[in-house]
Formats: structure tokens, C-alpha cells, sequence
């Protein structure tokens, strides 16, 4: 006896909610296991001395694999190491990240200018502890993507292409401002361009590794700094594009 068009009406859609359903599930899933490699991540930083709880919260959050287009690195994304994004670029190591961030002091509704947007997971993780984010990057292929996939992601940042040296005079002055690429020396456009007590962090020196320096700039316009450890960074290049962000 052949079925009769009523059952094979029922079991198609019976087949198509069991397809939805074990789609589904293989979702929540995989959102958990990527949640419990952010966990481990940030019981990582914890031990290796990131303090700061907002810091580590907003570490927690951001899904650092969707800024890794490389599906060859991806079972890797939460591990503390760095991977190539393109344009002879890296995303740094989560501690680098969170180091930067925690020596930045942020508070909510602070305005915020990162030099080197690069995948924007830096600047996903400023947003995520309610910065108002102002950035630049100098390679324009990075830029493009790096502007997509924040806009995707509903992180809201203001992205510019342009000269990192100068800043962005057109915005300033900034409450902080963070530099995520090796300065052969402290640009001083990134200093003017702070409010008086405001901070700037940026990795300084040329060679094979730079030493983290924090900047303050005092209310008579005098500079205090200090030290804080070797990191690696590519290098931050000068007059890349011919011009500051505007």
C-alpha cells in the first residue's frame, strides 16, 4: 500500500524540525565549549597576574575567534598566543591585551584612542568596558575588514585609516590612549592629544622586543613615566599613509 500524500507531509516536516533540532543543539554546544575556553582563559590571566575585574570580565566576553579568519588557528584562538591576521599584522596574546587594558585604568564612558586597530579584537575589548573607542590603522586592506567585521559584530567604535604617529587632532583630546604596535619612541601628537591627567600606553623601543611604558600627562603639561616589563610588538611605521585620521 503506498502512503497517501497526509504522511509523507508529516514525516517530511517530522524530518525537517528533527534537522532544526539537532542544528540547534549542535549550536548551544559549541557556544558552550567556546565559553569554557574563555573561562580557562581568563582563570589563565588571573594567574599570571591580571587583577582587574572588569578587565578579565570583558576578556571573558569577547569572542576572540571570530577576529581569527585563519580556520587553521581557530582551535587555538583562546590559547595565550598570538596569530598572523594578514598585512604582516599579528592579534596579540590575550595577556598582552589585558595587560594594555588594566595599565590604561579605564572608567566606563571614557574616551578612548587605540593606535593599530589591527583585527579589532583590542578594540572590542576597550568597547566591552564602555570606552568610547576612537581608532587607526595604517594598513587599509586591515582597515576595510577590520571595519566589517566590528559593524557585524555590533561593536561600536569609530575607525579611521590613517598615520598613527599623529593621532587624531580632529577628536582629541582622549581621557587614554593606547598604542598596540612597537614605537621606536613616544609620539608626542599622542601625548598633546591628552587631557590633563590622562594616560597613555605604549610599547617603546626598536630592535627584538619593546618595554611598556604608561605616560601621564600632569595638568602643567609635564610627563611622568614608568616601566613595565618586555613585550614583542611589530613595529609602528611612520608617514604610512601621508597624513594623519581625520
Amino acid at each position: 500500500m503506498l502512503p497517501n500524500a497526509a504522511d509523507m507531509a508529516g514525516k517530511s516536516n517530522g524530518s525537517r524540525e528533527g534537522g532544526y533540532f539537532c542544528t540547534l543543539m549542535k549550536v548551544v554546544a559549541e557556544e558552550y565549549r567556546l565559553k569554557g575556553m574563555r573561562r580557562q582563559l581568563v582563570q589563565a590571566l588571573e594567574k599570571r597576574g591580571i587583577g582587574d575585574p572588569q578587565v578579565l570580565e570583558a576578556i571573558g566576553k569577547v569572542q576572540r575567534h571570530v577576529f581569527i579568519e585563519d580556520t587553521a588557528f581557530l582551535e587555538k584562538a583562546y590559547e595565550d598566543i598570538a596569530f598572523p591576521i594578514g598585512s604582516g599584522q599579528t592579534i596579540s596574546q590575550p595577556y598582552t591585551v589585558a595587560f594594555q587594558t588594566e595599565l590604561l585604568g579605564l572608567v566606563r564612558g571614557m574616551k578612548v584612542l587605540e593606535i593599530g586597530t589591527g583585527s579589532g579584537y583590542q578594540t572590542a575589548v576597550l568597547a566591552a568596558l564602555g570606552a568610547k573607542v576612537y581608532s587607526i590603522e595604517r594598513h587599509r586592506p586591515l582597515y576595510l575588514a577590520t571595519k566589517r567585521r566590528l559593524e557585524k559584530l555590533g561593536v561600536r567604535a569609530n575607525l579611521f585609516y590613517g598615520d598613527g604617529y599623529l593621532g587624531s587632532a580632529a577628536h582629541a583630546p582622549f581621557d587614554r590612549v593606547l598604542v598596540t604596535c612597537g614605537a621606536p619612541f613616544v609620539p608626542p601628537a599622542l601625548v598633546e592629544q591628552l587631557v590633563p591627567g590622562g594616560v597613555l600606553v605604549v610599547p617603546v623601543d626598536e630592535g627584538d622586543g619593546q618595554v611598556m611604558c604608561r605616560v601621564t600627562r600632569s595638568s602643567d603639561g609635564s610627563v611622568q613615566r614608568t616601566e613595565h616589563g618586555r613585550f614583542r610588538f611589530v613595529p609602528m611605521l611612520v608617514d604610512r599613509v601621508g597624513g594623519g585620521a581625520l
